[in-house]
């Protein structure tokens, strides 16, 4: 049984059909300044009931490449944005 990363982030956007963008943050500690950073990346997930929309707080997990830059999929939305 292999272990599958998961990661947790906000919805930036929503492109494609069954495609969102998520934007992770994680906070590390300055090797020289000792002083907590934020660091940011963006992963593409793979939405397959299109139940996304922008500032949904998402769990995704790794899975097999389903295209060039997309190997997460979704497993659950933590908390809606808000409609605007």
């Amino acid at each position: 049984m292999t272990h599958k990363r998961e990661i947790q982030g906000v919805v930036v956007t929503v492109a494609g059909q069954k495609s969102a963008t998520v934007l992770v943050e994680r906070r590390v500690l300055h090797p020289r300044y000792h002083k907590t950073v934020k660091r940011f990346k963006k992963y593409i997930i793979h939405d397959e009931n299109q139940e996304l929309t922008v500032g949904d707080e998402v769990v995704a997990i790794e899975c097999r490449p389903l295209s060039k830059r997309k190997s997460f999929r979704l497993k659950e939305v933590v908390k809606k944005g808000v409609q605007s």
